[in-house]
């Protein structure tokens, strides 16, 4: 059953077909609640207008919500004949009501349908991955105040630069992620706008009350102008992965020196034997598998932005069949995404950190910077205290004077990692998405 067909004998072309649905139906059962709840509220508002009887919106409405719960029972399909969500939903409400279940679609468009429904399954997701990322947010945290005085080697690139510690290394993803939260929800208010009601894209000339139905769905406020909100297609969905992509930045990167840190050349870190995998010929390996696919999922996500952008190049305004691919390259990275954060929090709950790590004397070098500093406490200008080390190092290698005692002091340094400040700062940024 297609909505569009004028004529009920004409069976088109299998191939045409296949090729336009395209993977749209997989896609489809993921926002079969939202479109069921955007219905209702267009049902309601309808009733309340005068565009449909009270007694037929109250009898649709009952209706529709008997299908949600088949929806949340997981006993929804849309049968092969029928060719999306909307019209499988349109299909069987009027199966069971009659007549009054072909007025819903009154000052609707499928492309507003689709558009109210990728924004509503697109907020619910943001929030799923906001309290992802607050969860990881937490243990970071937890880890930084648990390390805060195992000593760690600095990297400049990827040489000896200066001591660190775990708990400054866990603290500064911890923050990272408040950052990226930012963003996310600077989305999720691009996302948190309502489409319905603009039809076609070019309004209707029935007296239907968006503001109403922007009440019903719960979002803050509505696409006011026709013409955008069928424009914020793809805009919104490129708005979003652009946020997807800055988390998966910061836990890419997190991935990547956890690949580093366990190689035996550095053996700063150490997991279970449960959570690292092995080779079919070498008995000793312990990989990083996890890890390691995080860190590729994670970078195909940033790559989703980039994707999108090239879908939507030099699209005018209106609606056209490019947007239709949008979810199939947005969806799956979310799921990703989610799945990323879930085994992030299992490795690092279970990370044992090595102890003592600076005795080892090939990290000497790492205190060349406190030398300099001493000789500036001391009286030195700075430039002869590194011109005086660099030449000590330079001349016979670990033969300056340094101490392992370290006393950094300022904000955001080992010695005062700031933890509880950037806890305010995760505070504000989660109390943007309500």
């Amino acid at each position: 059953m297609k909505l569009w067909r004028k004529n009920d004998d004409l069976s088109g072309d299998g191939g045409i077909e296949k090729f336009t649905v395209g993977r749209d139906k997989e896609f489809d059962l993921l926002l079969a609640k939202y479109d069921v709840k955007g219905s209702i509220a267009h049902v309601q508002m309808l009733g309340e207008v005068g565009l449909m009887a009270k007694e037929e919106a109250d009898t649709a409405i009952e209706a529709l919500k008997q299908i949600a719960s088949e929806i949340e029972a997981s006993r929804f399909t849309i049968d092969d004949s029928i060719e999306d969500v909307h019209s499988q939903i349109e299909f069987l409400l009027t199966e069971r009501i009659g007549e009054a279940g072909k007025k819903i679609h009154s000052g609707r468009s499928r492309n507003d349908q689709v558009a109210v429904d990728i924004k509503l399954y697109l907020k619910d997701e943001i929030l799923n991955i906001k309290n992802e990322t607050a969860s990881l947010f937490e243990l970071l945290q937890t880890q930084s105040e648990k390390y805060k005085d195992h000593l760690l080697p600095g990297y400049t690139h990827l040489q000896l630069a200066m001591p660190s510690s775990f708990g400054l290394w866990f603290g500064a993803y911890a923050e990272s992620l408040v950052d990226d939260l930012e963003m996310l929800a600077a989305a999720y208010a691009v996302t948190d706008k309502n489409p319905l009601g603009s039809g076609a894209g070019y309004g209707s000339s029935f007296p239907l009350n968006r503001k109403r139905t922007t009440e019903l769905l719960g979002f803050t406020t509505l696409n006011y102008n026709s013409v955008y909100a069928q424009m914020s297609r793809g805009k919104t969905e490129k708005i979003v992965a652009m946020a997807l992509s800055c988390l998966a930045t910061t836990i890419s990167k997190l991935s990547m020196d956890c690949c580093l840190y366990m190689n035996q050349n550095f053996g700063f870190i150490s997991f279970p034997d449960e959570l690292t995998t092995g080779s079919s010929i070498m008995p000793h390996k312990k990989n990083p598998d996890v890890f390691e696919l995080i860190r590729a999922k994670c970078n195909r996500i940033q790559s989703v932005p980039n994707e999108l952008s090239l879908l939507l190049a030099n699209l005018p305004s209106g609606y056209h069949r490019d947007l239709q691919l949008t979810k199939e390259i947005l969806f799956p990275s979310i799921e990703d995404l989610k799945g990323c954060f879930q085994l992030m929090r299992l490795m690092l709950s279970q990370i044992r950190v090595k102890d003592n790590i600076l005795e080892d004397k090939k990290y000497e070098y790492l205190f060349t910077v406190e030398e300099v500093a001493r000789l500036v406490k001391e009286g030195h200008s700075f430039r002869d205290a590194y011109k005086h080390v660099g030449q000590s190092v330079e001349k016979g290698g670990f033969n300056f004077n340094y101490s392992k005692k370290l006393l950094h002091t300022h904000e955001g340094s080992m010695g005062n990692l700031c933890n509880k400040e950037i806890h305010k700062l995760m505070e504000s940024a989660l109390s943007k998405y309500t």
